[in-house]
């Protein structure tokens, strides 16, 4: 398959022409009109610093279908605790760059450059673009941020500084999404850790009928709380 090179139009290929690891396309800007297009069609920006903005498509995807969640003994013991406190978009930066910060095996850097922060905190302003937190008091011990259209939420990125303080934080949010009637949860990538939360591998050609119908949905915008009662109805 051929890579697109983007251009000022605001535009993508089908995610269908990406080839076989998931690559559809590089150049184009980070702007937020472009970003919400392209999460509307499966694609998102993935790119190390230094190199050019590259697009991708993955075939498989991993999603997370709230209903699929699966939250295990020890995290409903953790929860149980009441050791931290859960808030959505209190501190959308914070969480974006301890996101950053993170270090990952095997991974010599971020892709979560600094052209990276800015766009995303752009469309958090734009009230597209969501963070959870998990506080110890007041220090950040956990958390994650990611991107909302219609009934999906696509999330971006996860950090933990305290055993399974991230893995709260999704739960929390599924349940909150639950509640809101979103359908589909977007994880891009398979791995172990989202696998154990219920994460499944779905082929390209189904992710995006799926995503055509939850992108329909209404938007709804930051800022974005949880129910006052959700704490307690995760028990």
């Amino acid at each position: 398959m051929p890579l697109f090179q983007l251009t000022s139009d605001l535009a993508f290929p089908r995610p269908e022409l990406a080839e076989p690891e998931g690559l559809l396309a590089v150049g184009g800007d980070l702007s937020v009109e472009r970003l919400l297009l392209a999460y509307s069609l499966g694609i998102f920006p993935w790119f190390g610093e230094g190199d050019p903005i590259l697009w991708w498509s993955p075939d498989p995807r991993m999603v997370l279908l709230p209903e699929d969640f699966h939250a295990s003994r020890s995290l409903r013991k953790l929860h149980r605790q009441r050791r931290y406190t859960l808030k959505l978009d209190t501190a959308f930066a914070k969480v974006i760059a301890a996101c950053a910060d993170q270090p990952r095996p095997g991974q010599d850097g971020t892709w979560i450059t600094r052209e990276m922060e800015q766009a995303y905190i752009a469309l958090h302003e734009a009230g597209f673009a969501h963070s959870v937190e998990c506080w110890d008091g007041t220090r950040l011990v956990g958390g994650l941020y990611g991107v909302s259209l219609g009934a999906c939420f696509f999330g971006e990125s996860m950090v933990s500084h305290e055993a399974n303080a991230s893995k709260l934080a999704i739960w929390a949010l599924v349940e909150q999404l639950r509640r809101w009637r979103f359908t589909l949860l977007d994880c891009q990538v398979h791995t172990p850790h989202l696998q154990s939360l219920g994460g499944r591998d779905l082929p390209r050609k189904r992710f995006l009928r799926l995503l055509k119908d939850a992108v329909a949905q209404p938007t709804r915008r930051s800022p974005w709380r949880f129910d006052d009662d959700l704490w307690h109805a995760m028990d």
